[in-house]
């Protein structure tokens, strides 16, 4: 297979290895778009394959379409070929000279929230599309509020459709100020606004001739040079232990190893470490990365730790700098995303895998659910439905080190599992709560439960 437009300079492995990784989630309302700039970016910056550009033309004809529909990129699933909408998350992986991308472009439709969720979870930053026509809408507002509560630390503001305005600055700049103002009040960190049309390719790859009166960047431009904060590389140090490696030869008699990928911050040879929940202590002896030792190792390398002392450790305990311990606790509560068909309910017993270690544990309350209509707050509702977001009080069986999402959104994270059958049931976020002071409405149960 060969690419549609040869690159001019192809990158080596060592080019590759040497660019930073920024992970971005799209989103945007029905007909925004969002499909067509994926795959304008993809197109333009030379990210696709002949064969999957045929199968765009074959697609689009059978539509009766004369040009290639870019978003058929992206929609994957065949409904969402038939019906021009996207339906599932659906990853993209590709690369420029200066940096690698992992595009997670998720659904817009309301009853698709978990999806979106899903998506931008482990997010750098989120591209939120809104059409110059019809401006901030309800959904852009949802949006905006699930980027600020899973704290996406970056979020591109792309006011497409530019060419169906007349390519307007004002028209553009009455909704960069609305959406700006409304997601700094949700505690968006950093908002940029660009406008484009995807459809024509303004601003997306190339900068517009179109809008003189725009001297930002390009869509690719920004997602090439915003920072990537990986600073959980200067978060609290955290090794979740996945497997413990105990070869038992000749050659390595003694060997006892704990292998994991490190979650967040750095780890060095003769640190003071303490080992979760049992509270032990000890010092690291060795770090081997790829079978070879090293003097120190970060986030998301995969490690294999050694400690002076002979103690107990398992899978699913959790390595931390002493001077930096989380506390254990089996009182957890969070915000959560419940993700599954069927609903979570106040004693509900469930599995909540954190890390490498999963508990049994029980949902004790539902304090309030999150209406993203309004921004309201609806106390004590019982029960969480598909794509709901609320408030749960859980108890586990065991004690769990966790932090707070605030602080490291990987160890900060959870999952809550249906012991029957393994399905995924809710996304949570240890002690976080919605940004904004919110109006908090009654809200009466029916079934007589008094929580």
């Amino acid at each position: 297979m060969t690419s549609t437009t040869e690159p001019t300079e192809p990158l080596s492995v060592e080019q590759l290895s040497a660019t930073t990784l920024l992970r971005f989630a799209t989103a945007g309302s029905v007909d925004d778009g969002k499909s067509t700039l994926v795959g304008r970016l993809l197109h333009d910056s030379k990210s696709i394959l002949t064969d999957q550009l045929e199968a765009v033309e074959h697609a689009s004809r059978n539509r009766g379409q004369d040009t290639p529909d870019l978003a058929l990129l992206t929609d994957g699933l065949r409904a969402e070929r038939e019906q021009g909408i996207t339906i599932d998350v659906a990853y993209r992986y590709f690369a420029t000279a200066r940096r690698r991308f992992i595009l997670a472009d998720t659904p817009g439709h309301v009853q698709y929230t978990r999806n979106m969720v899903t998506g931008a979870s482990t997010a750098d930053l989120a591209v939120v599309l809104v059409d110059a026509r019809n401006g901030v809408i309800e959904q852009t507002r949802r949006h905006a509020a699930v980027a600020a509560l899973l704290r996406v630390p970056h979020v591109v503001l792309a006011v497409n459709k530019m060419d169906l305005v007349g390519y307007e600055e004002s028209v553009f700049a009455a909704i960069a100020e609305e959406f700006t103002a409304y997601a700094s009040e949700l505690g968006v960190p950093e908002i940029t606004a660009i406008p484009i049309s995807a459809l024509a390719g303004d601003n997306v790859v190339e900068p517009s001739a179109n809008m003189d009166w725009y001297g930002g960047p390009t869509v690719l431009e920004h997602l090439e040079t915003v920072p990537v904060s990986h600073d959980l590389a200067h978060c609290h140090a955290r090794l979740p232990v996945q497997y413990v490696i105990r070869p038992q030869t000749a050659e390595h008699p003694d060997y006892r190893g704990y292998a994991g990928q490190i979650a967040a911050g750095t780890f060095r040879v003769g640190e003071r470490v303490t080992v979760l929940p049992s509270g032990r202590t000890t010092t690291i002896s060795g770090i081997d990365l790829l079978g070879k030792p090293v003097d120190a190792a970060w986030t998301t390398q995969s490690v294999t730790v050694l400690l002076a002392d002979d103690i107990d450790v398992s899978r699913g305990d959790l390595i931390v700098p002493s001077k930096d311990a989380p506390p254990t606790t089996q009182d957890v509560e969070a915000t959560v995303c419940h993700v599954a068909d069927e609903a979570l309910t106040v004693g509900h017993r469930v599995l909540l895998k954190h890390g490498t270690r999963t508990v049994k544990a029980i949902v004790k309350d539902i304090p309030s659910r999150l209406t993203l209509d309004d921004l309201s707050l609806h106390p004590h509702p019982g029960r969480l439905v598909a794509n709901d977001i609320g408030r749960v009080k859980i108890r586990t069986a065991e004690p769990l080190p966790v932090d707070s999402y605030a602080d490291s959104r990987r160890t900060g994270a959870f999952i809550l599992i249906d012991p029957a059958d393994g399905t995924t049931l809710t996304a949570g976020m240890v002690g976080e709560s919605f940004a904004a002071p919110q109006p908090v409405k009654d809200e009466s149960d029916d079934d007589g439960w008094d929580f």
